[in-house]
């Protein structure tokens, strides 16, 4: 997934626009938060990492190339960390729909099964590790070889550079849930999973 204005220059990256209506996802995560963990927080990622990429050797590079490049090296963290949230966040928008939760499509549901027993375990497995990531970070469903797996990183941290393919994520910074659910991220992380997780579109990332 690749956030950058070809129209313009392959340098200069763009905060992608939301597929819904910003207060499309209550009463699960309020307009409110969304003005501020996408207009701001994820906009600013954008606009930092624009900054910082100038003149560089990863001036030309598309995001994913930049995470790549630089994860690992502390002397390159700044860009690293504004790189790849930028691409979590896109990632995690696109893991969330309005019309979210139920079964997973027949393919991925099959896979859910195999991999964990049930999609009620593999949900389960979700809450979890969102819920036991200590301070910032990230939960996820990712492809690992054939089977699927819930794993959690911290910070900026992402399956991209593990070796595995991300399916959907979580997010689980405050800034993704405390105006609405404060200090409750359980109840956060359990809405999200019940009304709004996008089983479609970890499904296409699974093809």
């Amino acid at each position: 997934m690749i956030i950058t204005d070809k129209k313009e220059s392959a340098t200069v990256h763009v905060l992608p626009a939301l597929l819904y209506a910003d207060n499309a996802l209550m009463p699960v995560i309020s307009a409110n938060t969304i003005s501020f963990h996408y207009g701001k927080h994820h906009k600013a990622y954008v606009d930092n990492l624009n900054k910082l990429i100038i003149g560089t050797e990863f001036a030309d590079l598309p995001l994913e190339k930049i995470i790549i490049e630089t994860a690992g090296k502390s002397d390159k963290a700044a860009i690293f960390n504004n790189a790849a949230q930028t691409w979590n966040h896109t990632f995690y928008w696109s893991s969330l729909n309005p019309k979210g939760g139920g079964e997973p499509p027949v393919a991925l549901k099959k896979k859910i099964d195999d991999s964990f027993g049930s999609v009620d375990a593999c949900k389960k497995e979700l809450v979890t590790a969102a819920t036991t990531q200590f301070g910032s970070g990230w939960a996820w469903l990712v492809l690992d070889g054939d089977k699927l797996k819930v794993v959690k990183t911290g910070n900026a941290e992402l399956p991209l550079i593990k070796g595995t393919k991300a399916l959907l994520t979580i997010d689980v910074w405050e800034h993704a849930y405390y105006l609405d659910y404060q200090n409750r991220r359980p109840d956060y992380v359990s809405a999200v999973l019940d009304k709004l997780i996008n089983w479609g579109f970890a499904a296409d990332n699974l093809k």
